[in-house]
């Protein structure tokens, strides 16, 4: 009886493992495949770390593409205030200045240069110049000798061509109110007032001999110092 029971133990026994095996076989391969899922989703990139890398990749590309965009536009507005502020500068510099001398106003040097030039080789020498020229000249030494107040001294009665008497050349020269003369260069005045071109500013060695010869010019009392005289008087009374 023993020995029949036993055999049919072994068989239920043999039954139940199958069946174990049978249950825990599909939970085991379902394991398996969310394994392989998760395996297949990291190597596609779709693992959740990867997913979050990519969100933040986009949003620094993002971010870097606006930054780009707003460098462009502050160099755009920065470009546009240089070319702006060099377009004023190069008006400032196309635009003629003014210089008054009494009543005559010039707008270069050139100007300057020609007028005054022109002036001493036209009127004659040892006349006293006109009333609306002695305004252009006074003014002319005024602001452009270096020590007007110096060179003016008490007053200036009348302004006269002469010819100097060291350079033999056409000057200006001047009657004091207290008839001291004296003379002065109208190219360096100008050059004071508005620099003329480097070739036709005085040269060092020139101005050093006018410079070193001191004193005042010849004929230190009345208008016929300085050669043949036409001018009247001590100091010169004009004529017109």
């Amino acid at each position: 009886m023993a020995e029949e029971t036993a055999p049919e133990l072994a068989e239920v026994n043999s039954a139940a493992q199958e069946m174990d095996l049978e249950t825990v076989g599909p939970d085991q391969d379902l394991r398996d495949d969310d394994k392989k899922g998760v395996e297949s989703a990291e190597t596609n990139g779709d693992a959740p770390g990867s997913k979050r890398t990519r969100e933040e990749g986009a949003e620094e590309e993002v971010d870097n593409v606006v930054l780009e965009k707003k460098q462009r536009v502050e160099k755009s507005v920065e470009e546009e205030r240089l070319e702006k502020q060099g377009e004023e500068g190069e008006e400032e510099e196309k635009a003629p200045v003014r210089v008054s001398l009494g009543p005559k106003i010039f707008e270069s040097s050139l100007e300057m240069f020609d007028y005054f030039y022109k002036f001493l080789h036209y009127w004659p020498p040892n006349l006293n110049i006109n009333k609306y020229e002695h305004m252009v000249l006074i003014d002319l030494l005024s602001k452009g000798h270096p020590e007007p107040g110096t060179k003016i001294g008490g007053g200036i009665n009348s302004f006269q061509v002469r010819y100097h008497p060291l350079w033999k050349s056409r000057c200006f020269f001047f009657i004091r109110e207290d008839e001291s003369v004296d003379d002065f260069s109208f190219r360096k005045c100008v050059d004071n007032i508005l620099p003329l071109p480097e070739e036709m500013k005085i040269k060092p060695s020139v101005d050093k001999a006018l410079n070193g010869r001191g004193g005042k010019g010849r004929g230190g009392h009345g208008g016929r110092g300085g050669g043949r005289g036409r001018g009247r008087g001590r100091g010169g009374k004009p004529r017109n």
